[in-house]
Order: C-alpha cells, then sequence, then structure tokens
C-alpha cells in the first residue's frame, strides 16, 4: 500500500511522533492505521509523544569543549529529579557530542539529523523518554569557536543549573576565562561591553531615569547631570565588564582581562528553564472541577 502524505499527517496528529517515525511505522504495517500506533506504542514513541503537553522546566545545562570548538546546551525534563538521573545525564552528553561534531543552525534542524547509532536526534529522544518517563527536550544550543592563541572559560553552577561559557581572546588563560564565567553566572549581565547595547535601549533608560528624577522633584537643571551618573550605574548592572570582579571587589573586569594579555569577546548564559512559565498545578481546584463534571 502507498503511504500518502496525508496517512503519515494523520498519525502524527494522532500520537505526536516525529515524521520519520510515523511514516516507518506505516510501512511496516502496510498502512494500517491501528497498527502503526499500537506499532509506535511498542517502540515507546507514542508514549513520548503523549507528555508532550506537559511543561519541562527543569534539566540541566552542559558544555563540551574539545579543542578550538565547543557548546553550551540546556535539555529540559520535567522534574529535578530526573535530571540528576544517570540515565538522562547520558541523553545529555551524547547530545552534546553530537552537535559539537554536525553543528546544526538550531534545536528544530538537529531532531532530524542523525546520530550515530543511526537513529534521528527526535527518536534519540524519544527513546529516552519512554525509558525515563518524562517529558524530555532539547531546548537551545551555541557552538562557539576560537584559536590556539585563545582560551574557553567553561563553568556549571549547581550541577548544570547555570551554565557559562566564555571566550578570551589573545590568552590562553583557561582559569582566567573561567573565573570570569563564574562571575557572570554569580551577578548575569546582558551583555559584553556597553558598545553593544543598543542606542534604542539606552535612549528608553534614559527617559525612564529623566522622568524618575523629576518625580522626584529634583530641579530640571540638575536633572540630566544625575540622568548620566545614574546611566553608568545601569551599565554597571547590564555589562560584564563594567561590573566589579566578584573575586576582586576592588578590580573591574575589564581590568581582570586586561591583565591576562586577553580580551573577553563573547559568552553564553543558560539558567535552567528561564522564559519557561512553569504550570502552577492547584489540586483543589482540579478536584472541584471533577466534581462538577
Amino acid at each position: 500500500m502507498a503511504i500518502t502524505a496525508q496517512l503519515v499527517k494523520e498519525l502524527r496528529e494522532k500520537t505526536g511522533a516525529g515524521m520519520m517515525d510515523c511514516k516507518k511505522a506505516l510501512q511496516e504495517t502496510d498502512g494500517d492505521m491501528e497498527k502503526a500506533i499500537d506499532f509506535l506504542r511498542e517502540k515507546g514513541i507514542a508514549k513520548a509523544a503523549k507528555k508532550s503537553d506537559r511543561i519541562a522546566a527543569e534539566g540541566t545545562t552542559y558544555i563540551l569543549a574539545q579543542g578550538n570548538e565547543a557548546v553550551i546546551l540546556e535539555v529540559n525534563s520535567e522534574t529535578d529529579f530526573v535530571a540528576k538521573n544517570e540515565g538522562f545525564q547520558v541523553l545529555v552528553k551524547e547530545l552534546a557530542e553530537h552537535l559539537l561534531k554536525n553543528k546544526p543552525a538550531s534545536a528544530e534542524e538537529a531532531a532530524s539529523q542523525t546520530m550515530e547509532n543511526g537513529a534521528t536526534v527526535e527518536a534519540h529522544i524519544n527513546a529516552a523518554i519512554a525509558k525515563i518517563g518524562e517529558k524530555l527536550s532539547l531546548r537551545r544550543f551555541e557552538v562557539k569557536s576560537k584559536t590556539d592563541s585563545d582560551a574557553f572559560g567553561a563553568y556549571l553552577h549547581m550541577g548544570g543549573r547555570i551554565g557559562v561559557l566564555t571566550v578570551l581572546e589573545g590568552s590562553t588563560d583557561e582559569q582566567a576565562a573561567k573565573d570570569v564565567a563564574m562571575h557572570i553566572a554569580a551577578l548575569n549581565p546582558k551583555y559584553v561591553s556597553r558598545d553593544e547595547v543598543s542606542a534604542e535601549e539606552v535612549e528608553r533608560e534614559r527617559q525612564v531615569l529623566t522622568q524618575q528624577a523629576l518625580n522626584e522633584g529634583k530641579p530640571e537643571n540638575i536633572v540630566a547631570k544625575m540622568v548620566e551618573g545614574r546611566l553608568s550605574k545601569y551599565f554597571e548592572d547590564v555589562c560584564v565588564l563594567d561590573q566589579a570582579f566578584v573575586k576582586n571587589p576592588d578590580q573591574k573586569v575589564r581590568d581582570f582581562v586586561k591583565s591576562t594579555g586577553g580580551t573577553l569577546s563573547e559568552f553564553v548564559r543558560y539558567e535552567v528553564g528561564e522564559g519557561i512559565e512553569k504550570r502552577e498545578d492547584n489540586f483543589a481546584e482540579e478536584v472541584m472541577n471533577q466534581v462538577k463534571k
């Protein structure tokens, strides 16, 4: 029987499994929808799909550096307990190795790539879901490169709750690069330096600070000077080079980096679950809804 795109689409909608998995299931069962569903369930893939509406906001960050390339990634699970599971940790490392070797442009592109075991990334994650019993997902990653004259700084905080990867150009001091990564984990800056902050963002902040000063009843003739002072404080909050170094508060991060003979060119900071809306389960409300049915 010919396996049409419509059949594949229908099976995907019923099970939530990946397109290639659905096509294979239909081929194996000669296009029989019910048997194809059973086929996917037996493989643990349909079971994985049923968890797709759950919120995976726990998990871990991980960093893998090999030579002049490094990858930082975040893999999510539903509970912190599973994030400490050995099977989950193995999955994270396998994904890191694949991403560093194949360098997909996005998590979506990575999902359809084939791993060394012959399975797609999506199928490999689904197999882990079936085994572990929670929704798991590769949320995001970035691959960075350097030269022999540079250094990576890799730091995982609280076993991976926060991960930071820095690139120090012109210096091979890995410990210094890691120290800056630790600082970034603690203070959570958004930018390396002031020149990365857009003119629009600076102007918006200037307007807010101006209004604040006027609302405080400050005379208009000194407001502008006050605002510039407060803008400097704003840059200290968002730009890592302007911040007081955590390991030595008497020294700016800029000066510490300069003392290594290098420059901080970029960093990536991931915090597990940031930006994911965690569902608050209200048990009493859930019971009342069941009673009303």
